[in-house]
């Protein structure tokens, strides 16, 4: 088990720069995710981690040494891929042993750590016996983690590995490469797009956006106080309602579209006065306010019932502003109706309207 250590990390293809300046500590025994949209640098940043890919500028370290020279082979790394990367020729148990006896690693040795991997996967004699077509996706995707296991690594990295299996599935999967994560304590990079996958694996959360760091911190941290509009928008499903919004004169409200006010939380932004801005509310913040106190009509568009939870979609204000409503439990409206809504002050966030950036008060 070893420390990962990015100091300064960038990568360019000729004068495109795809990462630039990553910073950033990865305790020994963290799972550390990084996600972010397709196209944003998250699989190159992990594929310099793996050696995979040069480093254009800055250091890469673990364990405490630099590895931007080093091969792969040389980092004491494992990875798991999106595609699993079995060989279709050779048993499961083969599989799993190939990468210990080209290593020349004694038979007695490779036996018992192949088969202590199975346990911890729940792969059976007869499944090792077996070639990797004739196992499901979650099988093949085990005897991918039991490939990385063997090898005892410092490091786990993991590229997107539920990206081709069902939704229920992934579910079942994610919990598995928790618990897995947490029994062996082994330091791990795992990236995704899914940020339910990260909000639910993740020890932090590093947010990248077009190879730029959002933001780095535990899943709660990012979805209380998001540090940017965009960290706001990509963590929380359904995602973060945005309005167009003005401080007040005095700074202690918020005014809408269409005139409505919300006090701030905390005495508001007085140094913000009369600045615009942009609101950020999250549908399960909203609140059905049939007593009076309600600040805006919803005007209902579309509503999903979801069992546990009611999704209302709709538009209110002079601009029509869109809004989501996430309510608990069966609700019944209609195509048309309104729905009074109210928020607590707690839950406004404000972001700069140019910069994006969170304005904290």
């Amino acid at each position: 088990m070893a420390e990962v250590n990015l100091r300064g990390v960038n990568k360019a293809f000729g004068r495109l720069q795809v990462i630039h300046g990553v910073d950033c500590d990865i305790a020994d025994g963290e799972l550390l995710v990084i996600v972010g949209p397709s196209g944003c640098g998250k699989s190159t940043l992990l594929r310099m981690i793996a050696g995979l890919e040069t480093i254009t500028g800055g250091e890469i370290a673990i364990g405490g040494r630099v590895v931007n020279k080093l091969e792969p082979a040389e980092r004491d790394i494992a990875m798991v891929f999106q595609n699993y990367a079995l060989y279709p020729h050779m048993t499961v148990y083969n599989n799993m042993a190939y990468g210990l006896k080209i290593r020349r690693m004694p038979k007695a040795e490779i036996d018992e750590r192949v088969r202590k991997a199975a346990a911890i996967l729940e792969l059976t004699d007869e499944q090792l016996q077996r070639s990797p077509r004739q196992l499901s996706g979650g099988q093949r995707q085990r005897v991918a983690m039991g490939r990385a296991i063997v090898r005892e690594p410092s490091v786990f990295l993991f590229d997107e590995p539920l990206s081709n299996l069902d939704a229920k599935l992934r579910v079942q999967m994610r919990l598995e490469i928790k618990k897995l994560q947490e029994r062996l304590g082994i330091t791990s990079v795992y990236v995704t797009h899914d940020q339910i996958e990260a909000m639910t694996l993740g020890h932090r959360l590093m947010v990248l956006s077009d190879g730029y760091v959002e933001q780095l911190g535990t899943p709660i941290e990012l979805y209380e106080h998001p540090a940017t509009r965009f960290v706001g928008g990509f963590i929380g499903s359904p995602a973060m309602n945005f309005l167009t919004a003005r401080i007040s004169g005095d700074g202690r409200s918020v005014e809408l579209p269409g005139g409505d006010s919300l006090a701030l939380a905390n005495g508001g932004v007085p140094p913000a006065a009369g600045r615009a801005v942009t609101l950020g509310i999250r549908p399960e913040h909203l609140e059905r306010s049939d007593d009076g106190g309600d600040i805006a009509h919803l005007n209902i568009d579309v509503v999903e019932q979801l069992g546990a939870d009611t999704l209302v979609h709709g538009h209110f204000g002079t601009d029509r502003t869109d809004l989501t409503v996430r309510l608990h439990g069966i609700q019944s409206f209609r195509s048309g109706e309104t729905l009074p809504f109210a928020v607590a002050p707690e839950h406004l966030h404000l972001f700069d309207e140019e910069s994006g950036k969170r304005i904290e008060g």
